[in-house]
């Protein structure tokens, strides 16, 4: 087969994301904590951008001195223009007012000095330099292997060892591995593992919860017990919940199990969960919904995002653009072009978020009445063609952003859930969820309700749903089964 080149002339149609189509859909995306260092650093990266001031009241309103303290006295509104705006005033004009240091004069003198600001000439260190900070699991551990007697050809092995156990307390490699990294033997290695698990809290550099729970049982004194002989190799009927069929094997009471039981119960099963030093991750709302005068209102939550506005100071530049070098003219024509898209995907952001979340109020008027029992089936196709947008858009308008009213904070995509037939239409999966989770808290322990004795309920109740869907919904919700839930004393 012979090679040839040659021209063709092809008309395709091909969807291209350009950089300013890619960016317009990574912010519909972003949530409230995301799209604000964004703003931020774009703020600094291109000078086309400015923070808006605050709106708010003038200096003579807010500390009520000259014509503003006269209006207020008179009933009569100051004038306007009578408070000096920053924003328009000359950049001459701001340049020459004048800084007091009053202000930090006064503090020093007195003894108010906070660590920002020092008069004198030796430096002071700032008080920022002493916020504390809680030791996590591994820094307890080699404090009290330093203040151990451990010969040293163990105490490498035993560095190891705690670099190699997790936040909750377990061991992650093997004597094998542990002597590869300390350069040991596997033996020096296994007593290594065994001096740490001597350190507190009790049962960590386990392995699995079988050993972390005899190590816990040892050190207790209860190594020859029934707890000790039901986790050594009864810890899968424990689970569940076979009472019956280890009193048997053991030749004792039921009521000697449950006793056995009560104390495996106060056993740690993750010796290392009260040395986490995680920091909680706070949800920031983007969407409120409130009642004013008996009517629902979407507020979109904008505080503490940067307000930005294209800058007067630049925009003074583009009359004098053709006078400019080539380069400074491409740099200022590329700056004003991505400033004014971002505004532009900025407010078009806005305005999706606001008209999904109007539409979310629309749907769901029932929970935002009277609560979750009252939710709504909903799918992205249902709104995606109410709004006259593509389900995707709707997608992202709504990963990963919050919504709150009077009923609590809620994620948008909690609105939208299957359907399950009742006698009155449809009802919400999830509220068929929060159903179940109320008739398995409510019942009798002793007796704890099957699966099937929940469909008979929930279909007392006016809704049609299979035994195979309420153990879907069981293990959701993070349920155990009937045997799992019983209890005997």
């Amino acid at each position: 087969m012979a090679l040839d080149n040659r021209l063709e002339i092809r008309l395709l149609q091909k969807l291209i994301l350009t950089p300013q189509l890619q960016q317009a859909i990574k912010l519909l995306q972003m949530p409230q904590l995301e799209l604000t260092p964004f703003l931020t650093n774009e703020l600094m990266e291109n000078p086309f951008l400015e923070e808006a001031a605050e709106e708010g009241p003038s200096p003579e309103e807010e500390f009520g001195t000259g014509s503003g303290e006269a209006g207020l006295e008179t009933g009569e509104a100051a004038p306007e223009g009578a408070a000096f705006d920053e924003a328009e005033a000359p950049l001459e004009k701001l340049m020459d007012m004048p800084v007091s240091d009053d202000y930090f004069e006064d503090r020093s003198q007195d003894g108010r000095d906070l660590g920002y600001f020092n008069p004198g000439t030796v430096a002071q260190p700032s008080f920022e330099n002493f916020v504390s900070r809680e030791g996590d699991l591994q820094e307890h551990l080699l404090w009290q292997l330093r203040l151990s007697s451990v010969p040293p050809d163990l105490l490498e092995a035993a560095r190891a060892v705690i670099g190699n156990i997790d936040e909750n307390g377990y061991l992650r490699a093997s004597d094998e591995d542990i002597a590869s990294i300390a350069a040991c033997t596997t033996e020096e290695a296994g007593q290594a593992v065994r001096l740490v698990q001597d350190f507190d809290p009790t049962g960590v550099g386990a392995r699995d919860l079988q050993e972390c729970l005899l190590i816990q049982l040892r050190h207790l004194g209860l190594g020859e017990g029934l707890p000790m002989k039901l986790i050594a190799s009864n810890l899968r009927d424990l689970e569940k919940k076979r009472y019956n069929h280890l009193a048997r094997q053991y030749d004792c009471t039921v009521g000697d199990i449950v006793a056995a039981v009560r104390v495996i119960e106060k056993l740690e099963p993750k010796p290392g969960r009260n040395f986490s030093n995680a920091q909680p991750v706070y949800v920031t709302p983007d969407v409120y919904i409130v009642k004013t005068y008996g009517e629902f209102q979407v507020v979109l939550n904008d505080a503490g995002m940067p307000k930005i506005r294209l800058s007067n100071v630049y925009k003074k530049l583009l009359s004098q653009r053709n006078s400019l070098p080539k380069e400074e003219k491409h740099f200022i024509d590329e700056k004003l072009r991505q400033a004014v898209w971002l505004l532009k995907s900025l407010d078009q952001r806005n305005k999706t978020i606001y008209r999904v979340a109007d539409s979310i109020l629309k749907f769901q008027r029932d929970f935002f009445e009277m609560g979750r029992m009252h939710l709504k089936p909903l799918n992205l196709r249902d709104m995606a063609t109410e709004l006259g947008l593509h389900e995707s858009t709707i997608s992202r308008a709504t990963a990963s952003k919050y919504l709150t009213c009077d009923h609590g904070l809620f994620s948008l995509k909690f609105f939208f859930s299957g359907g399950v037939q009742g006698s009155l239409g449809k009802v919400s999966s999830t509220s068929v969820k929060d159903m179940i989770k109320k008739m398995i808290s409510e019942e009798d322990r002793k007796k704890p309700l099957s699966d099937q004795e929940v469909v008979a309920l929930c279909k007392g109740g006016g809704i049609e749903i299979a035994r195979r869907t309420v153990a879907k919904y069981r293990k959701e919700l993070g349920i155990a089964p009937q045997n799992q839930r019983k209890r005997f004393d």
